[in-house]
């Protein structure tokens, strides 16, 4: 029996979240990740959330991001410096780069497709926010029928007990939670 195809996914890890609600630790950790998939030949895809100037993405009935949309000024547009990937992770060229219009990886982007177009049976998360995109993307990821893996120390929330709940008793319903460095061991 052959291994499925994994594909890790580093989400919301851009400026602006990081700087608003990461942890150093969780971006060292998804940091360890990127570096150990790539010398496994797993392949990466980043995750942004952005939106085209003057966000007609925005529905008025969205409550979360109508407020963004009123309030954030051009800083969660597609081109501003915090809508981009963090130093730190680096995508290389040949590593796609997904923006996102929505909390949910797939809602809004072409993710599914690029899935779809790396055979990917088995997608690792890492994230910002544990609350938000992680949340939202095993539970459609998992309604997909995805094995999911989610890398609990390489995510973050602003709610640390959010994080705990999540990760102790929700996830586990639906994907393996581990640490990043019991991932990085079991990929040999």
């Amino acid at each position: 029996m052959t291994s499925p195809r994994t594909v890790l996914l580093a989400m919301d890890f851009q400026y602006g979240i990081v700087e608003r609600a990461g942890t150093p630790a969780a971006l060292e950790a998804a940091e360890r990740a990127v570096t150990a998939a790539r010398a496994a030949k797993i392949p990466v895809f980043f995750i942004r959330v952005a939106f085209r100037p003057g966000y007609p993405e925005v529905a008025a009935s969205n409550q979360s991001f109508s407020q963004t949309a009123r309030n954030a000024g051009d800083t969660m547009t597609e081109a501003h410096p915090g809508t981009q990937v963090h130093e730190a992770l680096a995508p290389r060229i040949d590593e796609p780069v997904v923006t996102k219009r929505r909390i949910s990886a797939f809602t809004g982007s072409d993710l599914e497709v690029l899935l779809r177009g790396a055979a990917a049976e088995h997608i690792v998360l890492a994230g910002i926010s544990t609350s938000g995109v992680v949340l939202s993307t095993v539970r459609q990821a998992a309604d997909m029928d995805y094995r999911i893996t989610v890398l609990e120390d390489a995510c973050a929330d602003p709610d640390t007990e959010v994080h705990r709940v999540l990760m102790d008793k929700v996830f586990p319903r639906q994907a393996e939670v581990t640490s990043t460095d019991a991932w990085i061991d079991s990929l040999g």
